[in-house]
């Protein structure tokens, strides 16, 4: 066949035999051939007769036998895959529990309590999360949301959505009435127009913040948020509601100059434009820190007389360096990589900020004179694009107050990714060398231990090779870790392209993959429990980017799916969007899962991924630990000497602390 390659003559070589001389036709039967001697026979390799072919048969020749080559090994290689699935014992699949169908395509969606809300063209629209039912639709925009984040605050719910202009707005959702708050940051001048980038919101929602970018600049804003003057509003509409309105409304019902969706939209609207809530109070702008620049100081001792606190010094925060110093590197640095910098260099993106809201902890050395709010949030904690340092900014301040950092916590290497736990009791500060750096929140840890540190954490890391781990860590030991998922190397459609955790199922996280697969993994036993999908195929975009909302409450998760509807009339056809509803207690593996958990009990309290606890919550169950081990051990507590020795202990520290005060 002449569909082998060159390099394959070398190792098959069949010798023939060919005749010296011209040529002779043979007769008609076998037995008057002529015998030929051994003699007139030379050994010619068959395919040099091809290699002499000219061009452009040569070529063609080539092309062909390497497309030949190619395909077999594609061939081979998904008979070998197949064969290894067909081996693989498959996770069952299960279709969704509900759909939601759409008209337009969702850009959006966030779970919050028993609602559902979905952002797209001209507005969002709320729906109920069980029964799929459309609440209502506010679509009084020009343009449309491509972000929406939906808070719990309890009995009420704070909607944010961003419009295509970057302007995100504050909405107060209580019992299924709509209260417009604000415009964060809609101006009247288009040119002076800030987009909003990302926002947080407290748990409880006392503090909100938003980060912004406009006119080649980025900065936080942080807000108080008065929850409770809301409340008091929505309760008593008819102190600030228009009487003039509903007089009007009245007299044309009695007129019969309204029309029935009048008066229902009238007596049961959702919207309430008519109560105006109180603003949200601006209490500081945070911006990224500056870069190290050169000092007029002449001497260490000038530089001490000028500072006025000690705050972030040593963490790398507070640099003094001499203008001739720092011209003298620079000209270094230039002259080392001047191969590398003559060339054109792209602009440097800006900076921007991840931020976490943090309750009470005796981790954040703050001022004696400052006192955060008793039992909420009171520091926001924040870290900058290409920055060592974690900042911490206490929430108890004014507008007024200069907005420097109370705490920085420093880092050998940039930090590349941060990730707060549900419950806020564990931080993970993850930097660009590859160290991951854990820190338990809700303990602490006293600056003299009595015994050994019993923080333990498990945590699932997701690499940039999309390989999936799990981290974990106990007390002052070295940390564990084992791989959950390996890094695809040939079947680039199976990379995880998204990892989510289930808060209502701990130790459970869902894992996306570009070739549409949804997958539940229990990350105690590193094994898959089942698979999700949509009912029938659903186009998919490459590579695929999942847009879904996981209940912090309930446990399910919504799904977009781009299913395509057939109908009958041809002017109606076209694509129709859906939001596919899953509920992990409706599926048979996994109806129990909530009450048969596989993960120890006295390891959910100390894992990075539990329920959503409140502070109340936490400190009961701190009491229940102490009372427990009170009950164990009860000779030891009431050992007169371990007393006196605890006292002694107890007041050594005291001192301690008095002659810490003395010296500032």
């Amino acid at each position: 066949m002449s569909f082998l390659r060159g390099s394959q003559t070398q190792k098959i070589r069949h010798p023939i035999g060919t005749r010296k001389g011209p040529l002779e036709v043979p007769p008609p039967t076998e037995k008057d051939w002529p015998k030929e001697d051994e003699e007139d026979h030379v050994l010619v390799d068959p395919y040099e007769e091809l290699d002499s072919l000219p061009q452009p048969y040569r070529m063609i020749n080539k092309l062909v036998n390497l497309l030949f080559d190619q395909s077999w090994e594609i061939i081979e290689e998904r008979n070998a895959l197949r064969e290894a699935e067909s081996s693989q014992i498959q996770p069952t699949v299960f279709p969704p529990l509900g759909e939601i169908q759409l008209n337009k395509m969702p850009n959006c969606m966030a779970v919050s309590q028993d609602y559902v809300f979905i952002g797209g063209a001209k507005g969002f629209t709320i729906y109920n999360l069980y029964n799929a039912k459309q609440i209502y639709a506010w679509e009084k925009l020009k343009v449309d949301v491509t972000s929406i984040w939906a808070t719990d605050l309890g009995n009420e719910i704070l909607i944010a959505p961003v419009d295509e202009m970057g302007i995100i707005r504050l909405f107060y959702f209580y019992k299924e009435g709509l209260y417009l708050v604000k415009a964060i940051n809609e101006v009247d001048d288009t040119s002076k127009q800030t987009t909003c980038i990302k926002m947080e919101v407290s748990q409880g929602g006392d503090f909100a913040a938003f980060l912004l970018q406009g006119a080649g600049d980025i900065w936080l804003d942080v807000y108080k948020l008065p929850k409770e003057t809301w409340l008091k509003k929505v309760e008593n509409p008819q102190l600030t509601s228009n009487p003039k309105k509903k007089v009007r409304q009245l007299q044309l019902n009695t007129l019969g100059l309204l029309s029935a969706d009048q008066l229902e939209m009238d007596t049961n609207a959702c919207f309430k434009g008519d109560i105006k809530l109180s603003l949200p109070v601006y209490i500081m702008k945070i911006k990224p820190p500056k870069p190290v620049t050169g000092t007029p100081f002449k001497s260490p001792l000038e530089v001490f007389a000028k500072i006025k606190d000690c705050y972030g010094m040593g963490s790398g925060q507070n640099h003094f360096i001499k203008d001739s110093q720092w011209e003298q590197q620079a000209e270094i640095f230039q002259a080392s990589y001047k191969k590398y910098l003559d060339g054109e260099w792209e602009e440097e993106p800006l900076s921007t900020a991840t931020f976490y809201f943090l309750l009470p902890s005796c981790l954040f050395a703050m001022p004696t004179e400052v006192k955060g709010p008793t039992g909420m949030t009171c520091v926001l904690g924040i870290h900058w694009t290409r920055s060592h340092n974690f900042f911490l900014y206490s929430l108890n301040r004014t507008l007024k107050d200069k907005a420097d950092p109370e705490g920085v916590w420093p880092c050998a290497a940039p930090i590349a990714v941060s990730q707060l736990s549900c419950s806020s009791s564990y931080l993970v500060l993850a930097c660009e060398d590859g160290v991951l750096t854990l820190w338990d929140l809700a303990k602490g840890q006293n600056m003299y231990p009595e015994g050994p540190v019993k923080s333990q954490t498990k945590c699932v890391v997701l690499c940039t090779d999309a390989s999936l781990h799990l981290l974990e860590a106990s007390g002052t030991q070295g940390p564990t870790i084992s791989v959950l998922v390996e890094r695809p190397v040939k079947h680039l459609d199976k990379t995880i392209c998204a990892v989510a955790p289930v808060p209502a199922l701990p130790g459970m996280m869902l894992i996306f993959s570009k070739n549409g697969s949804v997958c539940l993994m229990d990350v105690a036993k590193r094994e898959i429990i089942c698979a999700f999908a949509p009912p029938g195929a659903f186009p998919l975009e490459v590579p695929w980017k999942p847009m879904f909302a996981v209940s912090p409450d309930h446990p399910c998760f919504l799904l977009r799916g781009d299913y395509s509807h057939e109908t009958e009339s041809t002017d109606n056809a076209g694509i129709q969007y859906s939001v596919f509803y899953f509920n992990f207690e409706a599926c048979p593996l996994l109806e129990n899962i909530s009450k048969n958990c596989t993960i120890p009990q006295r390891d959910l309290d100390n894992m990075a991924f539990p329920q959503a606890l409140s502070l109340e919550k936490r400190c009961e169950r701190f009491l229940q630990k102490s009372y427990r081990k009170l009950e164990k051990n009860p000779e030891k507590e009431q050992d007169p000497e371990k007393e006196q020795e605890h006292w002694a202990r107890l007041q050594r520290y005291s001192l301690l602390l008095q002659r810490e005060s003395f010296k500032k």
